[in-house]
């Protein structure tokens, strides 16, 4: 039996049910990445003795009757931009490529307090800046269906190993999709929550009004149930909701009768690929037959959210990223003359093309001359955008569209048009602006094989909608999961 095969919840019933044990899941993730990382590259850090030494601890823990949640004893793998303890984190930059912190981010607490045994860090684009993980210092990652297309980004270390079965499921971050684009693009379940959530605590931070963690998995099941582990009120991050009910399982439930489903007419324009429009529609059907009420209707201002996004996004990261300076901790450059001379050094040798365009554009959108003209616009745009979701859920539950304009596109193909690339996230940024949460669902192939990603956005805290409609159609589904591993073995 392919132990990596199975989904995080059925590892671990039987490590519960002691036909597994957790040094032995451990060891097949371990195996799984030895056998075909190095081509996948998916990722950055590696902590075999780490995760053996902590199985053993879950193990013992778990025999004392200590550990019962459903995810003790399964192996994760850790965007590398949350902070471990002990653990390399580099947000795949050159100017962390040294860092080591002191204390663990509390989303990865959550994790390890249900027993988790975290396996390392995934593969990224350089400080969540991109969308296909081809921005990192420390490579590319390749897609697992097809080695020559690119996993998405910025959480394709975490989508990939996922897809690959190199981990039982990940931990991502997604700040204008950066969760949901890359499970669309390698065909596994990503849940970005509602902003406040799940603690900021320990994420290295890249748009601090935008960022949230959220979990990738093989099936909605796993990602309620990850969820409802890290999920908590944090005093140690300003922005943490504290809710109300945490208990996300409980939505996981085949029906649909009576929910009211809204697809906005503005996604299935100019720009969306015939394949990804017919799969997307033919999941709304599948929705309807379970008894949904399905209507079209138009959401306005989406063409504005890209530009806004930008222009906030860049903004805060040009604050964020100013305390990357070779000062108190990661790379500081050999040669200088004077403090100024380090600074300048050290951050045009550390950071990479793409980090320091949006610093620059998040500079110039900050300075005296233009705050008003771009940056507060930004803001009011983002108000705005606020407010046609809020109408639109006064009518409907959930929101049903694409992840992603098209499959996977070919490795290099999007780097070259940067503008191209920004694009690309043009179904899924604006759910980051208004806060909401959104899961991607597969929902289909491409004529190349490639996963097409279905995406439901729901209004704010209303993520067990979101789980109950994501489990429906995930119980209709008609196409298998392709042997993904054959070629590579």
């Amino acid at each position: 039996m392919n132990l990596m095969s199975l989904t995080a919840v059925e590892l671990g019933k039987k490590i519960k049910a002691k036909e597994v044990s957790v040094v032995e899941a451990t060891r097949a993730a371990l195996s799984q990445i030895e056998k075909q990382d190095k081509e996948l590259n998916c990722y950055v850090t590696v902590d075999a003795e780490g995760a053996l030494k902590r199985a053993e601890e879950v193990q013992k823990l778990i025999d004392e009757g200590k550990l019962t949640g459903p995810l003790a004893g399964v192996p994760v793998a850790i965007k590398d931009n949350m902070c471990t303890k002990g653990l390399l984190t580099t947000c795949s930059s050159k100017i962390l490529g040294n860092f080591v912190p002191t204390y663990t981010s509390e989303a990865v607490l959550n994790l390890e307090k249900a027993g988790a045994v975290v396996i390392g860090k995934t593969n990224m684009d350089e400080f969540a800046m991109g969308s296909t993980t081809e921005t990192s210092a420390y490579g590319v990652t390749k897609n697992p269906w097809n080695t020559e297309h690119v996993p998405g980004g910025s959480s394709g270390g975490s989508a990939a190993a996922v897809a690959a079965e190199e981990c039982s499921y990940a931990l991502g971050s997604d700040t204008g999709g950066s969760i949901r684009q890359p499970s669309s693009f390698c065909g596994v379940v990503g849940l970005k929550p509602t902003y406040g959530t799940i603690s900021r605590y320990g994420l290295i931070a890249y748009g601090s009004s935008l960022d949230q963690i959220g979990p990738i998995a093989k099936d909605v099941t796993d990602c309620a149930v990850i969820l409802e582990t890290i999920a908590s009120h944090d005093p140690k991050d300003s922005t943490s909701v504290k809710r109300e009910d945490y208990d996300f399982a409980s939505a996981l439930v085949d029906d649909v009768k009576g929910l009211k489903i809204g697809i906005p007419r503005d996604y299935f324009g100019e720009g969306l690929d015939a394949e990804v429009k017919e799969a997307v529609l033919g999941a709304a059907r599948k929705l309807e037959e379970k008894g949904a009420i399905v209507e079209e209707f138009d959401l306005s201002l989406v063409e504005y959210a890209i530009p806004a996004y930008y222009v906030i996004a860049s903004a805060e990261a040009s604050s964020n990223l100013a305390r990357f300076d070779g000062v108190k901790y990661g790379y500081r450059a050999e040669e200088f003359e004077g403090l100024h001379s380090m600074y300048k050094k050290t951050r045009s040798e550390g950071f990479g093309a793409e980090v320091k365009r949006r610093i620059m554009l998040g500079s110039f959108v900050l300075s005296s001359g233009y705050y008003d003209a771009y940056y507060l616009k930004a803001l009011r745009t983002k108000a705005l955008i606020k407010q046609a979701f809020d109408k639109a859920f006064a009518k409907y539950d959930i929101i049903l569209g694409p992840a992603a304009p098209t499959t996977a596109p070919k490795l290099g193909e999007s780097l070259s048009d940067p503008i191209k690339m920004y694009l690309g996230d043009i179904y899924t940024i604006s759910v980051n602006l208004a806060g909401l949460p959104g899961i991607s669902v597969p929902c289909g192939v491409d004529k190349k094989g490639l996963p097409i990603g279905l995406q439901l956005i729901g209004d704010c805290f209303k993520e067990k909608t979101l789980i109950r409609a994501a489990y429906a159609f995930e119980q209709t589904r008609s196409y298998e999961r392709p042997e993904l591993l054959k070629k590579m073995d």
